[in-house]
């Protein structure tokens, strides 16, 4: 059974920083893509970030350059850096596994959500 739990949500001021951690089981790395998704108040959930051993990371344009994500295969876990966080950023971020590769169509595991909040 996929199981993934996120943590690290939290308050931060614009122009903060925040790393948030996804535990993975039932989910080897070799075989699964890890990805992070966001959905923000009213809106619909997007995609933020992705990676897989085989490809290597991806990202969308507003993370690119501004979130890290990165992986302790030790641990089974998977973490975002997130640096220069804007109020835009505010949203429930969730930990997502495909088998296969980033931008396979599923199915996708999500965890329960971990919410960011960044104040002006």
């Amino acid at each position: 059974e996929v199981q993934l739990v996120e943590s690290g949500g939290g308050l931060v001021q614009a122009g903060g920083s925040l790393t948030l951690s996804c535990t993975a089981s039932g989910v080897t790395f070799d075989d699964y893509a890890i990805g992070w998704f966001r959905q923000a108040p009213g809106k619909e959930r997007e995609g933020v970030s992705c990676f897989s051993s085989h490809r290597g990371a991806f990202y969308e344009d507003f993370a690119q350059g501004r979130f890290t994500i990165s992986s302790d295969n030790a641990k089974n876990a998977v973490y975002l850096q997130m640096n220069s966080l804007t109020p835009e950023d505010t949203a429930v971020y969730y930990c997502a596994a495909v088998r296969g590769h980033c931008g396979d169509f599923g199915p996708w595991y999500y965890g329960q959500g971990t919410r960011v909040t960044v104040s002006s």
